[in-house]
């Protein structure tokens, strides 16, 4: 069977260029691979092993949430992940739209497969904290991380849809997006269900806390209150989550945080990432709410900041006023340097580890 049947669209191009036949964009992988930047390399090998006869792609996990696993998922299973992005957006074929992640994750694997079974026009650059700025292009569909999105607020006016993924969205950065005409998106989704399965407006009359599944996704909560995913057509077995959340409907949900993270103090439930959020434009440094064990209250809320210039560090009584009695955090402590996972994320896990040796 030949696979440009089904998994290479005619009307794809790449940085302007249109292949007649799966042998020229394989070579064109070839000289990428051979000649290319770091992440062109990375985007030749994956286009290989997209046109080989393998049923399946072997991509890594972040580690964020654990150490960094490698799975296979089916190429059956991405495309269909690319064609509810596509309906959900409405990105038809011609769409314009720019790669800026790295491809050796899932994010910028399915921006090329979105790209080649749809049939855009796919433009890109180095996954740099200014890559939008890179060339004086407009754009259909961008997908970038917080900071580029950050990094690229004076230039996003030339992106009709952006998603968000790979981080929490900051408040300052979600308030800056309200005076932009770009429709921006916030994505929830990870490695195992290929890439997001739902997202949330972040700015605009439909701008939502509530995240909304794609098409052919429903949701459910088990007994810890975490989220349960049924998604039959980019993955076989239904996919429990260890995110807790507020059920609305089977289609959406308002995400609080991660269930390994919650805090019991004094018989209060407490989501770390809720804190964080509340905290996030009044703290410079970056930092994770925790806790530790206390006498009274089983566990107390405490704040970790990373201080690599050894910096003095202000008083945030004013800022803990936004949160509740519980959540104010009770010690403050700094470390020089946090651990992080190849994609920029804090390792809490290690954070923490850290902390005990030196307490």
């Amino acid at each position: 069977m030949n696979v440009t049947s089904y998994i290479l669209h005619p009307s794809f191009t790449l940085n302007g260029l249109q292949f007649e036949t799966e042998q020229e964009l394989l070579q064109f992988a070839e000289k990428l691979t051979t000649e290319g930047d770091d992440y062109e390399i990375e985007i030749g090998v994956f286009i290989r092993q997209w046109l080989q006869e393998e049923t399946t792609i072997t991509v890594k996990t972040s580690g964020s949430t654990g150490s960094p696993k490698k799975i296979k998922i089916a190429k059956k299973h991405m495309i269909n992940s690319a064609k509810a992005t596509g309906t959900y957006l409405e990105l038809p074929k011609g769409t314009e739209a720019l790669l800026c992640l790295p491809a050796n994750y899932i994010a910028g694997k399915m921006m090329l497969v979105r790209a080649m079974v749809l049939g855009w026009n796919l433009h890109v650059v180095a996954p740099e904290k200014d890559a939008l700025s890179q060339y004086d292009n407009d754009y259909d569909f961008v997908a970038m991380v917080p900071y580029q999105a950050f990094h690229s607020l004076d230039v996003l006016h030339k992106v009709k849809k952006l998603i968000i993924g790979g981080g929490a969205v900051s408040e300052d950065l979600e308030n800056a997006l309200q005076a932009l005409p770009t429709e921006a998106y916030s994505t929830y989704g990870m490695t195992e269900t290929i890439s997001h399965i739902a997202m949330r407006r972040l700015n605009g009359k439909d701008r939502s806390k509530a995240y909304h599944a794609l098409p052919n996704v429903t949701f459910s909560e088990d007994d810890r209150g975490c989220l349960v995913i049924k998604a039959d057509k980019i993955s076989e077995e239904i996919v429990v989550t260890n995110d807790t959340v507020q059920l609305l409907s089977s289609t959406s949900f308002v995400w609080l945080g991660r269930y390994d993270n919650v805090i019991n103090s004094g018989g209060v439930k407490i989501h770390p990432e809720v804190v964080e959020d509340k905290l996030r434009s009044e703290i410079q440094f970056p930092f994770l709410i925790a806790s530790e064990k206390d006498e009274a209250l089983g566990e107390k809320v405490i704040l970790v900041l990373e201080n690599k210039e050894a910096l003095k560090i202000p008083n945030y009584t004013e800022a803990f006023q936004k949160l509740s009695q519980y959540e104010r955090p009770k010690k403050i402590y700094t470390l020089s340097q946090f651990p992080y996972t190849e994609t920029g994320k804090i390792k809490r896990g290690d954070v923490l580890q850290i902390l005990k040796k030196y307490k």
